[in-house]
This record gives structure tokens, sequence and C-alpha cells, in this order.
């Protein structure tokens, strides 16, 4: 048994195909499937029904697979306490970022981060926020940054900044004309909002108290916020904005902004790990790096602001 094999059945875990885990693991199929074959026959046990499409773990494989993922956390464990060691930024460092988050905070420090950090290689991928919270405990990514301190006792999080919601409004709708939006203004049949599961949309839906909308969402799921903005700028509705995103537009564009009277709904966002997180080095640069790229006033919560 050796740490290949764990990394091959984990993959194959994942994708529930032997073809696209060889493809993941950059190994062809046969050597895949041999490797996994001589660990069943090392163990004496199936770890894959392979006469299901798609492919699943057999009830035994499914105990082998789930320690397999805690064996290979651990290896990585001491890879990272040797680099933190030697506060060394080598090595992959996996980093989640919220779709809602990623178009207006990435710009603004990663190429520079880059620049200053040459051995450092962050790998970013956007994913919401469930997802999120199991890649984070199974090991599949290092660190994220969402929006709002996890749950999960195997988790922990440090608080980035906070970011205020803006409305984003057609002139076409009456709300335009108002210098300030009031949760009593909101329409939910004139709403642009992302689809359930986005934490954005469910923190306004609880602050404006919007369960109604859910009756009249069903023809809006367009699913972007950059989609709905340009139907707002063609004449058509209300979305909402998160403030990194005001400070992207033309100054045409900021004409359509309107600030929320007080209080002011806010997001908190949040760099989350594990509790068994090692690379604090590479941790503490990339939190310093985004804290410098935000807005000063960003960096701490106002009185005037509720967060959602």
């Amino acid at each position: 048994m050796n740490i290949q094999q764990l990394e091959y059945i984990l993959a194959v875990d994942q994708f529930r195909h032997f073809a696209k885990a060889a493809e993941h693991c950059r190994v062809t199929q046969p050597t895949l499937s041999m490797m996994i074959q001589k660990l069943e026959d090392e163990l004496g046990i199936k770890l894959f029904d392979r006469n299901t499409q798609p492919v699943r773990p057999t009830p035994s494989g499914r105990k082998v697979i789930d320690q397999a993922r805690v064996v290979l956390q651990q290896t990585a464990l001491i890879k990272d306490i040797v680099n933190e060691e030697e506060q060394s930024l080598k090595g992959t460092f996996r980093l989640s970022v919220l779709p809602t988050i990623a178009p207006y905070l990435l710009p603004r420090f990663f190429q520079q981060l880059a620049e200053e950090h040459a051995d450092l290689d962050i790998r970013v991928q956007e994913m919401q926020t469930t997802p999120t919270i199991t890649a984070l405990i199974n090991g599949d990514i290092d660190a994220a940054i969402i929006a709002s301190h996890p749950l999960e006792q195997q988790l922990q999080g440090e608080t980035i900044y906070y970011e205020e919601f803006f409305g984003y409004v057609s002139p076409n709708e009456n709300v335009f004309k108002n210098e300030l939006i009031r949760t009593s203004d909101i329409n939910g049949e004139r709403l642009w909002l992302l689809d359930e599961g986005h934490c954005f949309r469910d923190q306004l839906m609880r602050f404006c108290q919007m369960d109604k909308v859910k009756l009249h969402q069903a023809a809006y799921r367009l699913g972007s916020m950059e989609t709905f903005m340009r139907m707002v700028e063609s004449g058509n509705g209300i979305t909402f904005i998160p403030e990194l995103a005001v400070k992207q537009l033309s100054d045409e564009q900021k004409k359509l902004v309107r600030p929320f009277a007080i209080p002011k709904p806010t997001r908190e966002i949040v760099l989350i790990t594990r509790k068994d997180f090692i690379r604090h080095t590479i941790g503490k640069i990339l939190i310093e790096s985004i804290k410098k790229s935000v807005p000063k006033e960003m960096l701490s919560l106002k009185a005037n602001q509720k967060v959602v």
C-alpha cells in the first residue's frame, strides 16, 4: 500500500469514473486501474462496484476511502509543517473564493501578490459556501474566502473586511428617484436575485424579509450578478451588488447605484481554514495583501452598518 494508490482511489470516488480519475491524476487508465487492483488484492476486498455506472464504492470500500482521506490529509500536514518551519512559500496553496467576491476582490491584489512572492503558487477556484465548507473539511482546499464565520467545529475564521450591499436600480423603477433604498420600497416581482444557495441572496432576503420573492423568481434565475447588472442597465428592474463592485463602475453606471437606509446591510468577509491549519506564513501574507488592497474604511464595521 502506498500514498499514490490512496490518491487514486480518492480520485475514483470523486469522479465515479476510472478514465476521468486517471486524467485528473495525470496517468493512463490502465495504470490507475492496475494500481487500484493491486491495493484490492492486498486488502482482500473490492473497493469499487464496477458493474454500476457511475462506479461507486462498496460498503467496505467506503470505509477504506474515508480513512484514506484522513491519511492523505495527515501526510500533507507533514509537508506543511516542514514548509512552515522554514517559512517557505513553496508548494501549492489551494484557495476557494465565493463567486460574489472573486470578480471584485481578486483583481485588486492577486497580480501584485504573485509578483511580490514568486515562489507562492496559489490555485484559486470559485465555489459557493456549502461545497466550499465540504471541500475544506475534506482537505480538498487549504483555505477559503466566504461571507460568514464557519459554524463547523473543525473550522476557524478570521475577519478580513466588511462590505456593504448596494441597490442597482433601473431608471424605470419608482425606487430610482429615491436617494436611499428602504426595505419597504422593494417589490419582489421586479427583483433580479441569484439562485438559492448563494449566501449573497440569502443574506439580503433575511435582511429585507423577502420570503415572498420565492414565489416570483422562476423567470429570473439567470445565475449571474453581472447579467443582472446588464438587465438593469437595459431598463429592467432592481438588483443588488457588493461594495467592491461599485468601485469598478463607470461614472454613468454609478448613477444607478442606491445605498440602503440605516442600518445598512453589510457582509463580513472571512478567511476560513481548518483548525489544524499549519501554513500561517502564507495565511498572514494573504490577509495582509487583501487588507492593503481594499479601502481602509472597509476594515472595520461602522455604527450605521448591520451584519446580515
